[in-house]
C-alpha cells in the first residue's frame, strides 16, 4: 500500500472583506523524505504540434517540513484496501449498525448510515441506511426505475426522493437488507458507487432527451466524464454482488484517457489509477450543458463544463468553469459558498485529459487536514484562477485557450409536453421536494410500466417521462392528473422552482425542517403575496435546507432559507431567476412562525418599487440590504391605498351637455359637478336632511 506524508507552509492570514479568504496553505498529496511514490514517471510533455504544450514539475519539499496531522478520514481511507476494510466484516454482524470506519467508507459505495430521530430502536437509535443512486444525466432505465419502485415498498419506507443531482435516494433501508437492496440495484441497470463520500459524484447534464447535437454530446460528455471517475478496484462488485462485474463496455476513449500518464496524472500501478489510496480531499461535483441550458446550476459545481458548437450546430469544444461550491458552516466566516469562473476553453478531443488534470490538482493540492477546508473551491480561492490554471496546465499538457463568448443563461424546467425530435414526445412533471409517494407513486409505476418509458431525473428534482408515442398522450395525460401530476400551468409557479432538502427527521445534520416545511412556507408566501398585491403568475425561486451544507443549493436563490436552530432560518437574498448570481445572508436567527414579519415588507417594496420586470432577486441586489433592514424594521404594514371605481355618470348626451353647461359657469368639469352633487347628497342622508 502507498504511504504518503502531508506538509503544510505558510499559516495565512483571516479572511479579507474581498473574500479572497487566506486559508492555511496545505500541500495536500506530495512526496517526503524517503516515501516513494510512482506516479510521477513520464513527466516530459507528448509530443505535439501546438507550441503552447508545457511540461508537468514535481514540487520538492523543503527539509523538515512540519507533518501536518491529517484528518481522520484520510487515515481511514488509506488502511481500507480500497474501501474494503473494515466494512466487509462490519456488514457480517448481528448490530443493526456499523462502526465509525465503515461508516465512512460506505459513502464511497453509496450509502449514509442514519437513525430516525424521532424514534427509538431497542437498543436506543432507531439504525437504518439511505441508499443514493449513480445516473448521470439523470438516465434511468425502465428496469431500474421499477426496481427501485419495488425496493422502496419492499424494504424502505415506500416512497422515492427525487435528489438536486439527478439522483434516488432510498430511506429507511435496514443493514439486514443491504445487499439484497445493493445487488438488485446492480443487476436492474443501476449503481450507487461514488454516488457519496470523497470522489466524483453523479455528473449532472440537461435532463431533456431532445435529438439534437449539442444535447446529445453534452450527455455523451457527461457520461463519459463519470465513468472516467469511476472508481476502479472492484471493492464494490466485491461487497455487494460476490465479485461480479456487471458493467456496460466503455468508449475507447475513457480507458485512454484513463490510463494515459503522459504528465504524471496517475499511480501506474495501483487498483485506483487516478485516486490511489487516498481518493480525493472532498467530495468533487461535475456537470456538463450548452449554452443557455441553466437547468444544472452550472456554477455551483467544482467543473462546470459548456458545450460550445459552430454556426452549423456541430459541436467543436468546451468552456470550462472552476471553483463552485455550497457548503459552508455557520459562524465560520472563512467557510462560504462560491461561484465557479472561468479556466479556459478546450477542443473536444482534449475534454477527458482536462477533467483528468483539474482532478488531479484537487488531488494532490487539496487540504486534508481540515476537511471544512478540502473542497476545491478554497484551492482556487487561496491560490487565485491564474496560479490553479498553471498548475493544471501541468497535467494537461497544453494551454488553456481562452473562454468562448456565451449568451446569457436562462433556467429551463422542461416541464409539460415537449417534442423530442424524433417524432416522440416528452412529459415533464413536477413533484414537490422531489417526494414521490402513495397514489402518485403507484400512478407513475402503472404508466413506466404498461408503456414501456425510461425516465430521466432533473436538478430540480423532478422526473421527464421519454419516448411517449402520440397516441399514449391523452391517457397518459389523464391518469396522471387523476393522481395529482398536473400540468405546469395548473401548479403554483411559487412551487414549480423551489426546492428542499429532506432535513428532519433522517438527516443526522439537519437543524430544522426543510422538506416537511416548505409546503408551508410556500403557502405562507403566497399569501403575503396576495396581500400586497402581487399577482399568480409572479413568482421567485425559493429554496430551503435544514442546515448550512446546501443540498438544496439556497445560495442561489432569491429566497433561501438555511436552518440555523430549532424552528429557525437565516434568510438568504440576492440570487436570481437565471441561477447565475450568489445570495448573500440577509437576517439570521428568524423564527419560523416570524417569517411574515420580513417577508411582508420585502414583498410590499418589490411589487412598488421595481424598475420594469425586474426579479426579486435583483431588486434586492440594487436596494441594497442597508435599507431592506431599515425598511423591514419600521414596517408597520402595507398603506391602504383607496379603491378605484370606474363610474359611467352620464347615460345619455343630453344630461351630460346640461351638466356640463351648468359646470362651466362655477369653473368645474361636467365629472367634477356631477361628483360633487353625488357627495352632498350622500353626506345629506346621513345627516338626516333628505335635501
Amino acid at each position: 500500500m502507498e504511504t504518503v506524508t502531508m506538509v503544510a507552509v505558510n499559516p495565512s492570514a483571516a479572511a479579507a472583506a474581498d473574500r479572497k479568504v487566506q486559508i492555511g496553505v496545505f500541500q495536500g498529496l506530495r512526496t517526503s523524505g524517503a516515501v516513494q511514490t510512482q506516479r510521477c514517471s513520464g513527466l516530459s510533455a507528448a509530443s505535439s504540434a501546438w507550441s503552447s504544450t508545457v511540461s508537468a514539475v514535481s514540487t520538492p519539499v523543503k527539509p523538515n517540513t512540519p507533518v501536518v496531522k491529517r484528518s481522520k478520514v484520510e487515515i481511514l481511507k488509506e488502511q481500507s484496501n480500497f474501501l474494503r476494510f473494515p466494512l466487509n466484516e462490519e456488514l457480517e454482524t448481528d448490530a443493526p449498525n456499523i462502526n465509525e470506519a465503515a461508516t465512512q467508507l460506505i459513502k464511497f459505495h453509496g450509502s449514509y448510515q442514519q437513525a430516525d430521530r424521532e424514534v427509538r430502536g431497542p437498543g436506543g437509535k432507531a439504525y437504518q441506511f439511505m441508499l443514493r443512486t449513480k445516473n448521470p444525466c439523470g438516465k434511468v432505465p425502465n428496469q431500474l426505475y421499477l426496481a427501485m419502485d419495488s425496493l422502496a415498498d419492499e424494504f424502505g419506507i415506500g416512497t422515492l426522493r427525487l435528489t438536486t443531482r439527478q439522483t434516488f435516494q432510498l430511506h429507511g433501508i435496514l443493514k439486514k437488507n443491504l445487499k439484497t437492496v445493493m445487488s438488485t440495484i446492480i443487476k436492474s441497470m443501476g449503481s450507487t458507487l461514488g454516488a457519496c463520500g470523497d470522489l466524483n459524484r453523479n455528473v449532472l447534464a440537461p435532463a431533456a432527451p431532445f435529438i439534437r447535437k449539442d444535447y446529445l454530446f453534452a450527455q455523451e460528455t457527461a457520461d463519459n466524464i463519470a465513468a472516467l471517475l469511476t472508481p476502479q478496484s472492484g471493492a464494490y462488485y466485491d461487497l455487494w454482488v460476490d465479485g461480479e462485474k456487471i458493467m456496460s463496455a466503455e468508449p475507447p476513449e475513457v480507458v485512454k484517457a484513463r490510463n494515459d500518464n503522459t504528465h504524471g496524472t496517475n499511480f501506474p500501478d495501483s487498483p485506483e489509477p487516478i485516486y490511489g489510496t487516498q481518493f480525493l480531499p472532498r467530495k468533487f461535483k461535475v456537470a456538463v450543458t450548452i449554452p443557455t441550458d441553466n437547468s444544472v446550476d452550472i456554477l455551483t459545481n467544482d467543473i462546470g463544463v459548456v458545450v460550445v458548437s459552430d454556426a452549423d450546430g456541430e459541436p467543436q469544444g468546451f468552456n470550462i468553469y472552476v471553483g463552485g461550491g455550497m457548503g459552508r458552516a455557520h459562524r465560520i466566516e472563512t467557510t462560504f459558498p462560491r461561484l465557479g469562473e472561468p479556466l479556459g476553453y478546450v477542443p473536444k478531443e482534449d475534454i477527458l485529459y482536462a477533467i483528468k488534470a483539474i482532478v488531479v490538482t484537487q488531488r494532490e493540492n487539496g487540504r486534508r487536514d481540515d476537511r471544512k477546508y478540502s473542497r476545491m473551491k478554497y484551492l482556487i480561492n487561496e491560490w487565485g484562477i491564474e496560479k490553479f490554471r498553471s498548475v493544471v496546465e501541468q497535467y494537461y499538457g497544453k494551454k488553456f485557450e481562452p473562454f468562448r463568448d456565451l449568451p446569457e443563461w436562462e433556467f429551463k424546467s422542461y416541464l409539460g409536453w415537449h417534442e423530442q425530435g424524433d417524432g416522440a414526445l416528452f412529459c415533464g412533471l413536477h413533484v414537490d421536494s422531489g417526494r414521490i409517494g402513495g397514489k402518485m407513486k403507484k400512478t407513475l409505476r402503472e404508466i413506466i410500466e404498461k408503456y414501456n418509458l425510461n425516465v430521466r431525473l432533473t436538478p430540480n428534482q423532478n422526473i421527464i417521462l421519454c419516448d411517449i408515442r402520440r397516441a399514449w398522450r391523452r391517457p397518459i395525460t389523464t391518469a396522471l392528473a387523476q393522481a395529482g401530476l398536473l400540468h405546469p400551468r395548473y401548479v403554483d409557479p411559487l412551487n414549480v422552482t423551489a426546492m428542499a432538502c429532506p432535513a428532519l427527521p433522517l438527516c443526522p445534520l439537519a437543524i430544522t425542517e426543510a422538506e416537511r416545511g416548505i409546503p408551508d412556507i410556500l403557502k405562507r408566501v403566497r399569501a403575503v403575496f396576495d396581500k400586497v398585491g402581487l399577482k399568480y403568475n409572479e413568482s421567485l425561486v425559493v429554496r430551503v435546507t435544514g442546515c448550512p451544507n446546501g443540498c438544496a443549493r439556497p445560495y442561489m436563490a432569491e429566497l433561501g432559507l438555511v436552518g440555523d436552530g430549532p424552528n429557525s432560518y437565516q434568510i438568504w437574498l440576492g440570487g436570481t431567476p437565471n441561477q447565475t448570481s450568489l445570495a448573500k445572508c440577509f437576517m439570521e436567527k428568524v423564527k419560523v412562525q416570524e417569517l411574515e414579519k420580513v417577508f411582508e415588507p420585502l414583498f410590499y417594496y418589490w411589487k412598488h418599487k421595481r424598475e420594469a420586470r425586474e426579479s426579486f432577486g435583483d431588486f434586492t441586489n440594487r436596494t441594497g440590504f442597508e435599507k431592506l433592514k431599515e425598511l423591514v424594521e419600521k414596517w408597520e404594514g402595507p398603506v391602504e391605498t383607496p379603491p378605484r371605481y370606474s363610474l359611467k355618470l352620464f347615460a345619455d348626451k343630453k344630461t351630460y351637455e346640461a351638466v356640463d353647461a351648468l359646470a362651466k359657469l362655477q369653473n368645474k368639469s361636467a365629472h367634477q359637478l356631477a361628483m360633487d352633487v353625488i357627495r352632498n347628497y350622500i353626506a345629506s342622508q346621513h345627516n338626516g336632511r333628505g335635501e
